[in-house]
């Protein structure tokens, strides 16, 4: 009669098994990095530093000395960030930002290829009205099938809280695979461009 095995041995067995079926997800977390490289997900971008909170009220969207600008410290970022990018294999990218100074200014300065300004990725800050419909036009594009380039969406703090639940830092890039339904898996945060926030600056 044979003998069952000893409840040492059948635990061994079955953490073996567990370790076949579950172990390597626990270890293996996306790299953020590689998502980008491969198209899986995009880079959520917010603007670089930028101080002061929303824009001044006689802001017009074609006129930038009406807007909130970058500071020569959040332009210094913008280039870090985009140094980031290409030590990290990513030399060119489809670039898609808001039509807003200190995003399209932000966009340029990674230097990555054109930039395409992209009214979904428009700050609503000042009207929140404009929160559902657009952050809707956005996951309708990012859940259409793309092949390309990676992809980097420079855009505003209350834009990507909306689609992400993210609240990011000025320059913080959050990595996220879109999904078939319009909604985004955050994949990844990174902080790039070393430069520390000044006063005023973490703002929309």
């Amino acid at each position: 009669m044979a003998c069952s095995p000893k409840p040492t041995r059948r635990r061994f067995l079955l953490g073996i098994a567990l370790y076949l079926a579950f172990g390597s997800l626990a270890g293996a977390e996306e790299n953020p990095w590689q998502a980008l490289r491969s198209g899986t997900a995009v880079g959520l971008l917010r603007h670089a530093t930028a101080p002061g909170i929303g824009d001044p009220a006689h802001f017009r969207l074609d006129d930038c000395a009406t807007q909130r600008n970058l500071s020569e410290a959040g332009r210094q970022q913008a280039r870090a960030i985009g140094v980031a990018f290409r030590r990290n294999g990513i030399t060119r990218a489809r670039v898609l930002s808001s039509r807003w100074c200190r995003c399209l200014e932000t966009a340029r300065l990674l230097d990555l290829g054109p930039v395409e300004p992209f009214a979904p990725l428009d700050s609503f800050f000042a009207d929140r009205e404009r929160a559902s419909p657009q952050t809707a036009a956005l996951q309708a594009f990012l859940s259409r099938p793309y092949t390309g380039p990676p992809r980097v969406l420079v855009t505003h703090q209350v834009n990507i809280t909306a689609l992400t639940n993210v609240v990011p830092r000025s320059g913080e890039l959050i990595v996220a695979q879109p999904l078939a339904d319009g909604r985004v898996r955050v994949i990844g945060r990174l902080e790039l461009g070393g430069v520390p926030a000044e006063p005023g600056a973490e703002s929309p």
